[in-house]
């Protein structure tokens, strides 16, 4: 019995110099920072994002059809019967939250990069504005927190004026993924949304447009400034049809974001591409990221390059319903002349040395 009751004090013993010693060693550890807390939140924030607009339209589709055949398939058929109802809506102007544009997370997501907005003239509230925005780069990341989240301070720049960013109509018909899109001021890259916001939701509206497309996001890659421009007339015209002044913007260090593995013109690689964009309206890149963990390891999450969207002087524009080809092909030009003064007077202040030139195709 002594034997038995030496062991187990020995044991205990042991127990408590083992507890004592795991205490010691966690309060001797390095707690994290509030620089790492803010560090890991940025990260968290792009993240949501990334997964938001890679996965959550089509994850919330497969869920609504598994639901179908289990006793919960009323969820399924009450969605469809609200989007059947709803269908219109993303055309006419959407469906705004201002709460999930002044989210806290998009002040995480903007410090991580870091994003910045630089006005360098006024907009009256007084008329409506098509802006165009530049250059593409992946996932339109400058683009998408400047006109669609309040953390760069779009509002208090420019009071009085609505912005919305336009995307591919096809985003639209993917269940939930919709709800998210239009809450923040997404609407299509359609004549009859962008012509909705331009002629019957009064004045003061800024409407984004991505002019290159996905077809300029296959030549982002770090220090290329390339720019599909020339042949893009239409929101010249659809700007001359409602009295919308242009105004150019161009968001420095888009392309630094991601790494692309570019395929030459007349590879078949890059003819796979163009078939593809033309069929489903968005190009299959091939590109790689940062990892989760670490900034040295490859991942889907964007690299942190700060990025100033810098956004010019309007181009004034009279309202011709039905403008002439010379009428549109003179404002385009003006537009570019523009577009170049904008990008020449800030390339040497964000990032771009004076020998930088920007190409236009």
């Amino acid at each position: 019995m002594k034997t038995i009751i030496a062991a187990c004090s020995q044991n205990l013993s042991g127990s408590r110099a083992s507890v004592q010693t795991a205490l010691r060693t966690l309060l001797a550890a390095r707690w994290p920072s509030q620089r790492d807390v803010h560090a890991w939140l940025q990260l968290l924030s792009v993240l949501q994002w990334m997964l938001s607009f890679l996965l959550l339209g089509t994850v919330s589709l497969l869920i609504l059809i598994y639901l179908v055949f289990t006793s919960f398939w009323p969820i399924s058929a009450l969605y469809l019967a609200w989007i059947i109802f709803d269908w219109e809506t993303p055309e006419k102007g959407g469906r705004r939250l201002p709460c999930l544009r002044r989210w806290p997370v998009w002040r995480h997501f903007r410090d991580y990069f870091p994003v910045k907005l630089v006005k360098t003239h006024d907009l009256s509230p007084s008329h409506n504005y098509i802006i165009g925005s530049h250059p593409h780069g992946i996932l339109c990341v400058g683009a998408f927190c400047n006109f669609i989240t309040g953390s760069t301070g779009f509002g208090e720049m420019f009071p009085g004026i609505r912005p919305f960013l336009t995307t591919l109509a096809g985003n639209f018909r993917l269940p939930v993924f919709r709800e998210y899109l239009m809450s923040g001021g997404l609407c299509p890259v359609t004549r009859r949304a962008i012509g909705y916001l331009l002629s019957k939701n009064g004045t003061g509206n800024a409407v984004a447009i991505v002019i290159g497309g996905a077809a300029e996001s296959l030549s982002c890659r770090p220090g290329v400034t390339t720019l599909i421009l020339k042949k893009r007339k239409g929101f010249v015209r659809m700007a001359l049809q409602h009295g919308a002044y242009l105004v150019p913007s161009f968001s420095f260090g888009e392309n630094d974001l991601f790494r692309q593995v570019v395929f030459e013109e007349g590879s078949w690689m890059r003819s796979i591409q163009k078939r593809f964009q033309k069929i489903m309206g968005f190009a299959p890149c091939v590109f790689y990221g940062r990892g989760l963990t670490s900034v040295h390891s490859r991942g889907f999450l964007p690299y942190a390059r700060p990025i100033t969207t810098v956004v010019g002087e309007p181009v004034m524009v009279p309202k011709i319903e039905d403008p002439s080809s010379e009428t549109v092909d003179m404002y385009h030009e003006m537009y570019i002349r523009s577009l170049l003064k904008l990008f020449n007077e800030n390339k040497t202040k964000y990032g771009l040395s004076e020998t930088d030139e920007l190409h236009i195709l």
